[in-house]
Parts: structure tokens; C-alpha cells; sequence
């Protein structure tokens, strides 16, 4: 028998309560999964189409590592005009989504014993991938009495002078549904410039918002372009998580970088998913709209019926796909009350432990999920916690 050679790194990864939680909605088909951080729609039949004519065109080898020009051209002028983030074909590198262009971002930026400043509740995948590089994660507490807004004060009492060189900034925000505010961004602004902080800007669900919500680039703030790397995807709002394609944009110097490290890691994003990412961009928006109406349909109905159900509390999700509901008047831990929903009510959620200690006494609930399955699992819910 081989003797253990995992590494620490690898042995130390934490365990997702949430891989497993959706693994078994996937086993026993009585579960409805309200678990999915994907979208539930297929990609646009343009896109499809725009991969297919792809393939068939022989565009199967691989593409400089910093994307291919036409797309990068694409985005750079997607940012400019959409975002206000000032951005040319050289400051835009095309990765495998944007997990990928975060994972690179880091790489550039810290180095062992290092910082990086992350939201607890917050994508389960940060904290990880700061880990993986040796870095340290600093962890800033978000309060639902605060409306889950980012604090500056609790930032500037965290943070580790001259050792802390990064944040990641996610809006719309997962899992809480928060969008931050512009007051929120520039308090963030002035304290990334004041202490030398590069913003990793995670923007995934951008388009994903609601109400009066509007979101804001940081890089488009006055004197940030030097002080941001944005990230967005087109898995959320093309509905195209399978293809794996993202970017990122930023500081010459920084994608640079990126470029060189992503020859040691993908190569390059996939060929045939950057052809089907130009079409989506250059292509009719109307799906997104779509989309995002009916994400607001569900939206509605989750918080109306969460409010409905005896000791649930829900602030008003502003973006992304989640609701966050407070479920401590149950008496239960988050993983506890998700595991008495599965086994109660078949019905599968994220305990909201998965996204930082912060996150305990909440869970997450995904409107990523056909309108119906929604209503059936809130009222299976009703059902088994109205017997507490």
C-alpha cells in the first residue's frame, strides 16, 4: 500500500456540509433542492448555437493564455460602457470562470504569512483559496442589523499593517443577497487607497439585481482603476456555468501577470466556451432580461411566504439568486435545522455555517429553482416547522 502523501494542504481543505446536503437531493428524488448556486435555465440558444458553429469550425486548439483578442476587445468595451470601468484589450485577461481569475489574482498578490480581507458570511470558496496560497484570511463580521453592509471600522480594527494586501469584495453579495451601497463602496474606496489594499472585486451576479438596487463597480470610482481587479462571469448572467468562462481586469502590470501564471495552470480558458462568451456579449440581451424577471417573480414569493411562516426572519434580498433567513428562534444550529428539513420536510437548503461562522444561525435558500418546486418546498416547510 502507497503511504499517505496527501499534503497538508490538500488534507486541510474543510468539508462541505453543502456538497453533501446536494448529493443526496440528487439520490432521492422526493428532495426538492433549493440548494443550486446556478442558474436553472439553459444558456441562450444563440450562445449554443455560436459553439456549436464553433466546433464545427475547428476552433478545438488552444488560445493565448490572456484570451482571444475579439472577446477581449468585447469586454473591454462591456466594462467601459456598462460598468464605467476603464478597461482596454491589454488589462483584460479571459479565465476559466471566475473562480479561476480569483484564484490567479491571489496568486499575484500575497505572498506566505499575507492577508486578504473576506465578508464572514461570504462564497465559501475565499477563505479556501487564501489558505491553499499560505496567505491569512481576516475575516470581517457582516450583521443583518446592519443590512449585511460591509464596515469599514470593523475593517480598519482587523486589518494587519503592511501585512495585509488584499480584499475580496463580493456585491451582489452571496449568500445574503445584499447589494452594496454606494456610500458602502466608497468607505471601501478610501480606506483600500489609504492602506495600500488591492480590491479583488467578485461582481458574478451583476446583473442580478432588484427593487431599487443598483450596483456599482468599485473600479469606477474616482482614482480606483490602479486600486481594483473586477471579476465577472458569464455563468450567471448568460446562464452558462458549464461553460467555464470569466474575466477579470485590472492594473496592466497585475493581468499581466496573471497571463504568465495562467500558462501553469489552465493554459487558457476553453476555446469553444470564449467563441460562445463573444456571442453572448455581442449578441440579443433579451434572455438576460428574462431571466432576471423571473428570478424577481420567485424573489417576491420566497420573501412573502418566509415572512408568513412562524419564526422565520428574512431580510429583503437586493441580488444575486438567495434569500438568508434567520432561523435561530428555532433552538437548532444551522446544520441541525437543515438536516431536520431534509429529513423532515425533503427538502434541501444550505446551512448558512458553510459561508463563515458568522453565518450560524441562518440558512440558504436558492430561488435558482422552477416557481413551483419553490411554493412546494416552502409549504412542505410550513408544514414540519408549524409542528415545533
Amino acid at each position: 500500500m502507497v503511504r499517505n502523501i496527501i499534503s497538508e494542504r490538500g488534507s486541510e481543505l474543510p468539508v462541505s456540509t453543502m456538497g453533501k446536503l446536494i448529493s443526496i437531493a440528487a439520490e432521492d428524488k422526493s428532495v426538492i433542492s433549493l440548494g443550486p448556486g446556478e442558474p436553472d435555465f439553459d444558456s441562450p440558444k444563440n450562445v449554443i448555437r455560436a459553439a456549436k458553429r464553433s466546433l464545427d469550425r475547428g476552433y478545438t486548439h488552444y488560445s493565448p493564455p490572456a484570451g482571444r483578442l475579439k472577446l477581449r476587445e468585447a469586454i473591454a468595451k462591456k466594462l467601459s460602457k456598462e460598468n464605467g470601468v476603464k478597461a482596454t484589450p491589454n488589462n483584460v485577461i479571459v479565465t476559466s470562470g471566475s473562480t479561476e481569475g480569483i484564484l490567479l489574482a491571489l496568486m499575484n498578490t500575497i505572498d506566505p504569512g499575507e492577508g486578504v480581507i473576506i465578508t464572514d458570511p461570504g462564497f465559501l470558496a475565499y477563505k479556501p483559496a487564501i489558505e491553499l496560497l499560505n496567505g491569512v484570511p481576516i475575516s470581517i463580521p457582516l450583521k443583518e442589523e446592519e443590512g449585511f453592509q460591509l464596515s469599514v471600522d470593523r475593517m480598519q480594527d482587523m486589518v494587519i499593517p503592511e501585512k495585509t494586501n488584499a480584499m475580496i469584495l463580493n456585491t451582489p453579495m452571496n449568500p445574503t443577497g445584499t447589494v452594496l451601497s454606494k456610500k458602502t463602496l466608497e468607505e471601501v474606496a478610501d480606506f483600500a487607497v489609504e492602506n495600500e489594499i488591492l480590491v479583488i472585486s467578485d461582481e458574478a451576479y451583476e446583473k442580478l439585481v432588484y427593487s431599487d438596487a443598483k450596483h456599482i463597480s468599485i473600479g469606477s470610482l474616482n482614482g480606483m482603476e490602479d486600486h481594483v481587479i473586477t471579476l465577472q462571469t458569464f455563468s450567471k448572467t448568460y446562464a452558462m456555468p458549464g461553460f467555464r468562462v470569466g474575466y477579470a481586469c485590472g492594473p496592466d502590470n497585475i493581468i499581466k501577470s496573471m497571463s504568465k501564471l495562467h500558462i501553469f495552470s489552465s493554459i487558457s480558458a476553453p476555446t469553444v466556451s470564449q467563441m460562445a462568451a463573444l456571442e453572448a456579449l455581442k449578441g440579443p440581451q433579451g434572455a438576460v432580461g428574462r431571466m432576471v424577471k423571473e428570478y424577481d417573480r420567485r424573489r417576491k414569493m420566497v420573501i412573502r411566504r418566509l415572512k408568513s411562516i412562524p419564526n422565520f426572519f428574512c431580510m429583503e434580498p437586493k441580488g444575486a439568486f438567495y434569500a438568508f433567513p434567520n432561523i435561530s428562534e428555532f433552538g437548532m444550529s444551522s446544520l441541525d435545522f437543515a438536516k431536520f428539513l431534509l429529513e423532515k420536510a425533503k427538502v434541501a437548503t444550505v446551512p448558512g455555517t458553510e459561508f463563515g461562522s458568522h453565518g450560524e444561525g441562518y440558512i440558504r435558500i436558492s430561488y435558482a429553482t422552477e416557481y413551483g418546486k419553490i411554493e412546494e418546498a416552502l409549504d412542505r416547510i410550513d408544514r414540519v416547522v408549524s409542528k415545533i
